[in-house]
């Protein structure tokens, strides 16, 4: 449930981000892919492919927007296979159920709403930063896989080209939030994500924080100089 109304400045960042969520929700996608130059959706092909899930296999999709990626998977699992995509936003998973692909579920990362062991394939694209435990959230993945199943974590991070990184951060801290008011016609939108990469770790950071929830083989790719990076995750055969 939304808490605050457009006066009243909502008391946590999870009805924050819900409410900027619920309120572009049918121009979340335009919104996406005009200020990444149309590298969004490209990036989240990529990270289909590194999940890997096979014809006839289960994949899940946390913080799924619009559904764009779970569709993705769809594609890849045929059939015979079997997509969920989840998010806490409710107008989001409006837009997604209209567009179909997959079987969407309201929920938090944190409490993932499905059994232990149900997927071979779990992606979370650029919604990691917007769970209040990230921590959590990636051990609630690991539980979801089967043994052996991969995570592909879609991520912002910092740089590592120094020039870039002035450059990434001007765009950050002052075109995006001005383009994304602008676009949306919803005065907060995007105004979360400058404080959300300040604090954001880097690559190996984040690396750092799927070895803690338990995963194995954890590796990472650099995207348009380190801005995004795709990390990769196996849940161990004799997992605990």
């Amino acid at each position: 449930m939304i808490t605050g109304g457009p006066a009243e400045k909502p008391a946590s960042k999870r009805a924050y981000v819900r409410a900027m969520f619920s309120d572009i929700a049918r121009r979340y996608d335009l919104l996406n892919s005009l200020l990444s130059f149309g590298l969004h959706r490209r990036w989240k092909r990529f990270a289909v492919r590194l999940a890997a899930a096979a014809t006839g296999g289960a994949a899940l999709d946390v913080c799924c927007g619009t559904g764009d990626l779970a569709r993705l998977h769809r594609a890849r699992v045929g059939r015979r296979g079997g997509v969920v995509g989840l998010d806490f936003a409710g107008p989001m998973l409006d837009v997604a159920r209209a567009r179909g692909g997959a079987r969407y579920v309201q929920g938090d990362a944190e409490a993932l709403p499905v059994a232990d062991g149900s997927f071979d394939a779990v992606t979370i694209a650029f919604g990691l930063r917007n769970v209040m435990r990230p921590d959590v959230a990636l051990r609630e993945m690991l539980r979801v896989l089967r043994p052996g199943g991969r995570l592909v974590v879609l991520e912002f991070s910092r740089p590592t080209n120094a020039p870039f990184h002035a450059a990434y951060g001007l765009y950050s801290f002052a075109v995006i939030p001005l383009l994304g008011r602008l676009l949306s016609r919803h005065g907060d939108a995007y105004s979360y994500l400058p404080a959300s990469i300040r604090a954001w770790p880097d690559q190996e950071g984040l690396a750092a924080w799927l070895r803690d929830a338990g995963f194995a083989r954890v590796t990472y790719h650099n995207l348009l100089f380190g801005a995004v990076a795709a990390h990769v995750g196996t849940k161990p055969d004799a997992a605990a």
